[in-house]
């Protein structure tokens, strides 16, 4: 029977692993992006069950070697163009090993008052680093968290609209009237799931045309809407805004709709899940206009900051109003620091009453990169992307669906959907490359983001030749 392992077999373990994540990392480049194995692979090739005694962890590396990673979506991959990056980096995987080894849960100020303290002023950091409003600032009557997605921080989001829509009611009473959320056609689907959670149902969500070039709520339709609800007796009590779209990066025109918000006192979540993160960059500031209307903003430094999953950085303007709606406190969690009033309790700005400690890998990424590293990865994303633009561009068989003002080029073949289908199923299919697809007007369109630390130039030109070559073979097939 195994025994606990000791400090020392930890060390000696512990560099093991290290080594297969390197050698993971430097072998990448070499292995297909997706799986080449059908479902139910890996299920197949386990064990029935556990074993009865204990394995050494070089055992546990080999299965990993021969089982796991072959069938496995790389999502650090170079040629991973698929999704928005779920990004990792040698310094956040260490911060995320020495959050483990502690152990530490941080639901209040008392059981991990570095944990709280780091993660607040870490916030404060990202607020200033992108040029946020002061208003979001703990050193005021805002403040940040970090949550674990922008789906979550849409859910607490709503949530504190509902409270605040509710006047006060939200908290005992619940649903007890028709309350409205408010997002474009383009909105994620997480603004749909957190409604649901949160009572509102799917019918609660009000979905607002677009300007069909720019793919943009337009705020003359949004007031439209609030306007009929409230003729309606319903109430609305949140809009989200999207900052870079799901399906085209498109961003909303903020200072028009936060107008509208303020007029008729409707909370303002702002999602910049995605392309939150270029504001790193003065030059791509532009996208945060009109975030001082903002009551929440949110975005990932989990997707292109360099931060393994998860780690959704969270604003508020107003903690208090966040606080008053999510905070329950029963006997056994009442301490001193908190009666004090001094110190801020994370669990009151959460679903759950548990945290992990994220903001170390968080802290490990910002001491390492630095400002001018982090701003130098934005940078390079941009210019790859908008190498494999002008390649599009300049060939009459493409039309590019859309701008591409960071790191998302949207595409289709001008001969249709069905040719557009075929081209996508041909590139992923030689394993070199991983692509996804949209709907653009209706237009099958497909989708290829650059946000890999190991993406280099030589890899995107990769993507092109195979885009082009399966191209001219899907066009020939056709003809």
């Amino acid at each position: 029977m195994a025994e606990h392992m000791d400090p020392e077999e930890f060390r000696r373990a512990g560099h093991a692993v290290v080594d297969w994540i390197a050698d993971y990392w430097a072998t990448l480049g070499q292995r297909p992006v997706t799986s080449q194995d059908p479902p139910g692979a890996l299920a197949a090739a386990l064990p029935a069950g556990p074993t009865a005694d204990g394995e050494p962890v070089e055992a546990v590396l080999a299965d990993l070697d021969a089982l796991v990673a072959p069938r496995l979506t790389h999502w650090q991959h170079p040629g991973f163009f698929g999704y928005f990056p779920a990004n990792t980096s040698g310094p956040s995987v260490l911060g995320d090993l020495v959050s483990a080894g502690l152990g530490v849960q941080g639901m209040l100020w008392a059981t991990g008052p570095a944990c709280t303290e780091l993660e607040t002023v870490l916030l404060d950091w990202l607020a200033g680093l992108l040029d946020l409003p002061e208003r979001f600032r703990s050193t005021g009557r805002g403040g940040g968290v970090i949550q674990d997605s922008a789906s979550s921080a849409t859910l607490v989001a709503t949530l504190g609209a509902l409270h605040r829509a509710g006047g006060g009611r939200w908290r005992e009473a619940g649903i007890d009237r028709r309350y409205r959320a408010y997002t474009s056609t383009q909105g994620h689907s997480s603004i749909e799931k957190a409604a649901r959670i949160a009572g509102l149902g799917s019918d609660g969500v009000r979905m607002v045309e677009v300007d069909p070039e720019t793919l943009a709520m337009r705020p003359e339709a949004l007031r439209e809407a609030i306007r009929a609800d409230l003729a309606a007796g319903d109430v609305p009590a949140i809009v989200v805004a999207t900052i870079g779209t799901t399906s085209t990066t498109a961003v909303d025109p903020l200072p028009e709709i936060g107008e509208i918000c303020a007029e008729y006192g409707v909370w303002l979540h702002v999602d910049a899940a995605y392309a939150g993160a270029a504001a790193v960059c003065p030059e791509l500031r532009w996208s945060h206009a009109g975030l001082e209307y903002a009551d929440s903003y949110c975005f990932d430094p989990h997707k292109w900051l360099l931060t393994g999953f998860d780690c959704d950085a969270f604003w508020v303007a107003d903690r208090g109003e966040l606080i008053e709606a999510l905070t329950v406190l029963p006997e056994y969690l009442r301490n001193a620091a908190t009666e004090s009033g001094a110190v801020i309790d994370y669990r009151d700005w959460q679903v759950p009453l548990g945290r992990r400690f994220r903001a170390l890998k968080l802290w490990f990424v910002l001491r390492w990169y630095g400002v001018e590293g982090l701003r130098a990865h934005v940078r390079a994303g941009v210019a790859l992307a908008g190498r494999f633009a002008d390649r599009v561009r300049a060939d009459d068989r493409f039309v590019l669906a859309g701008p591409h003002p960071f790191s998302l080029v949207c595409f289709r073949l001008a001969a249709g959907d069905e040719a557009s289908a075929e081209l996508l199923s041909r590139v992923n299919a030689t394993g070199r490359v991983f692509l996804t697809h949209t709907r653009v007007g209706g237009r099958y369109t497909l989708r290829l983001v650059v946000g890999s630390p190991l993406t280099t130039q030589s890899h995107v030109d990769e993507a092109w030749a195979l885009v082009s070559e399966a191209a001219g073979t899907v066009l020939s097939d056709a003809g």
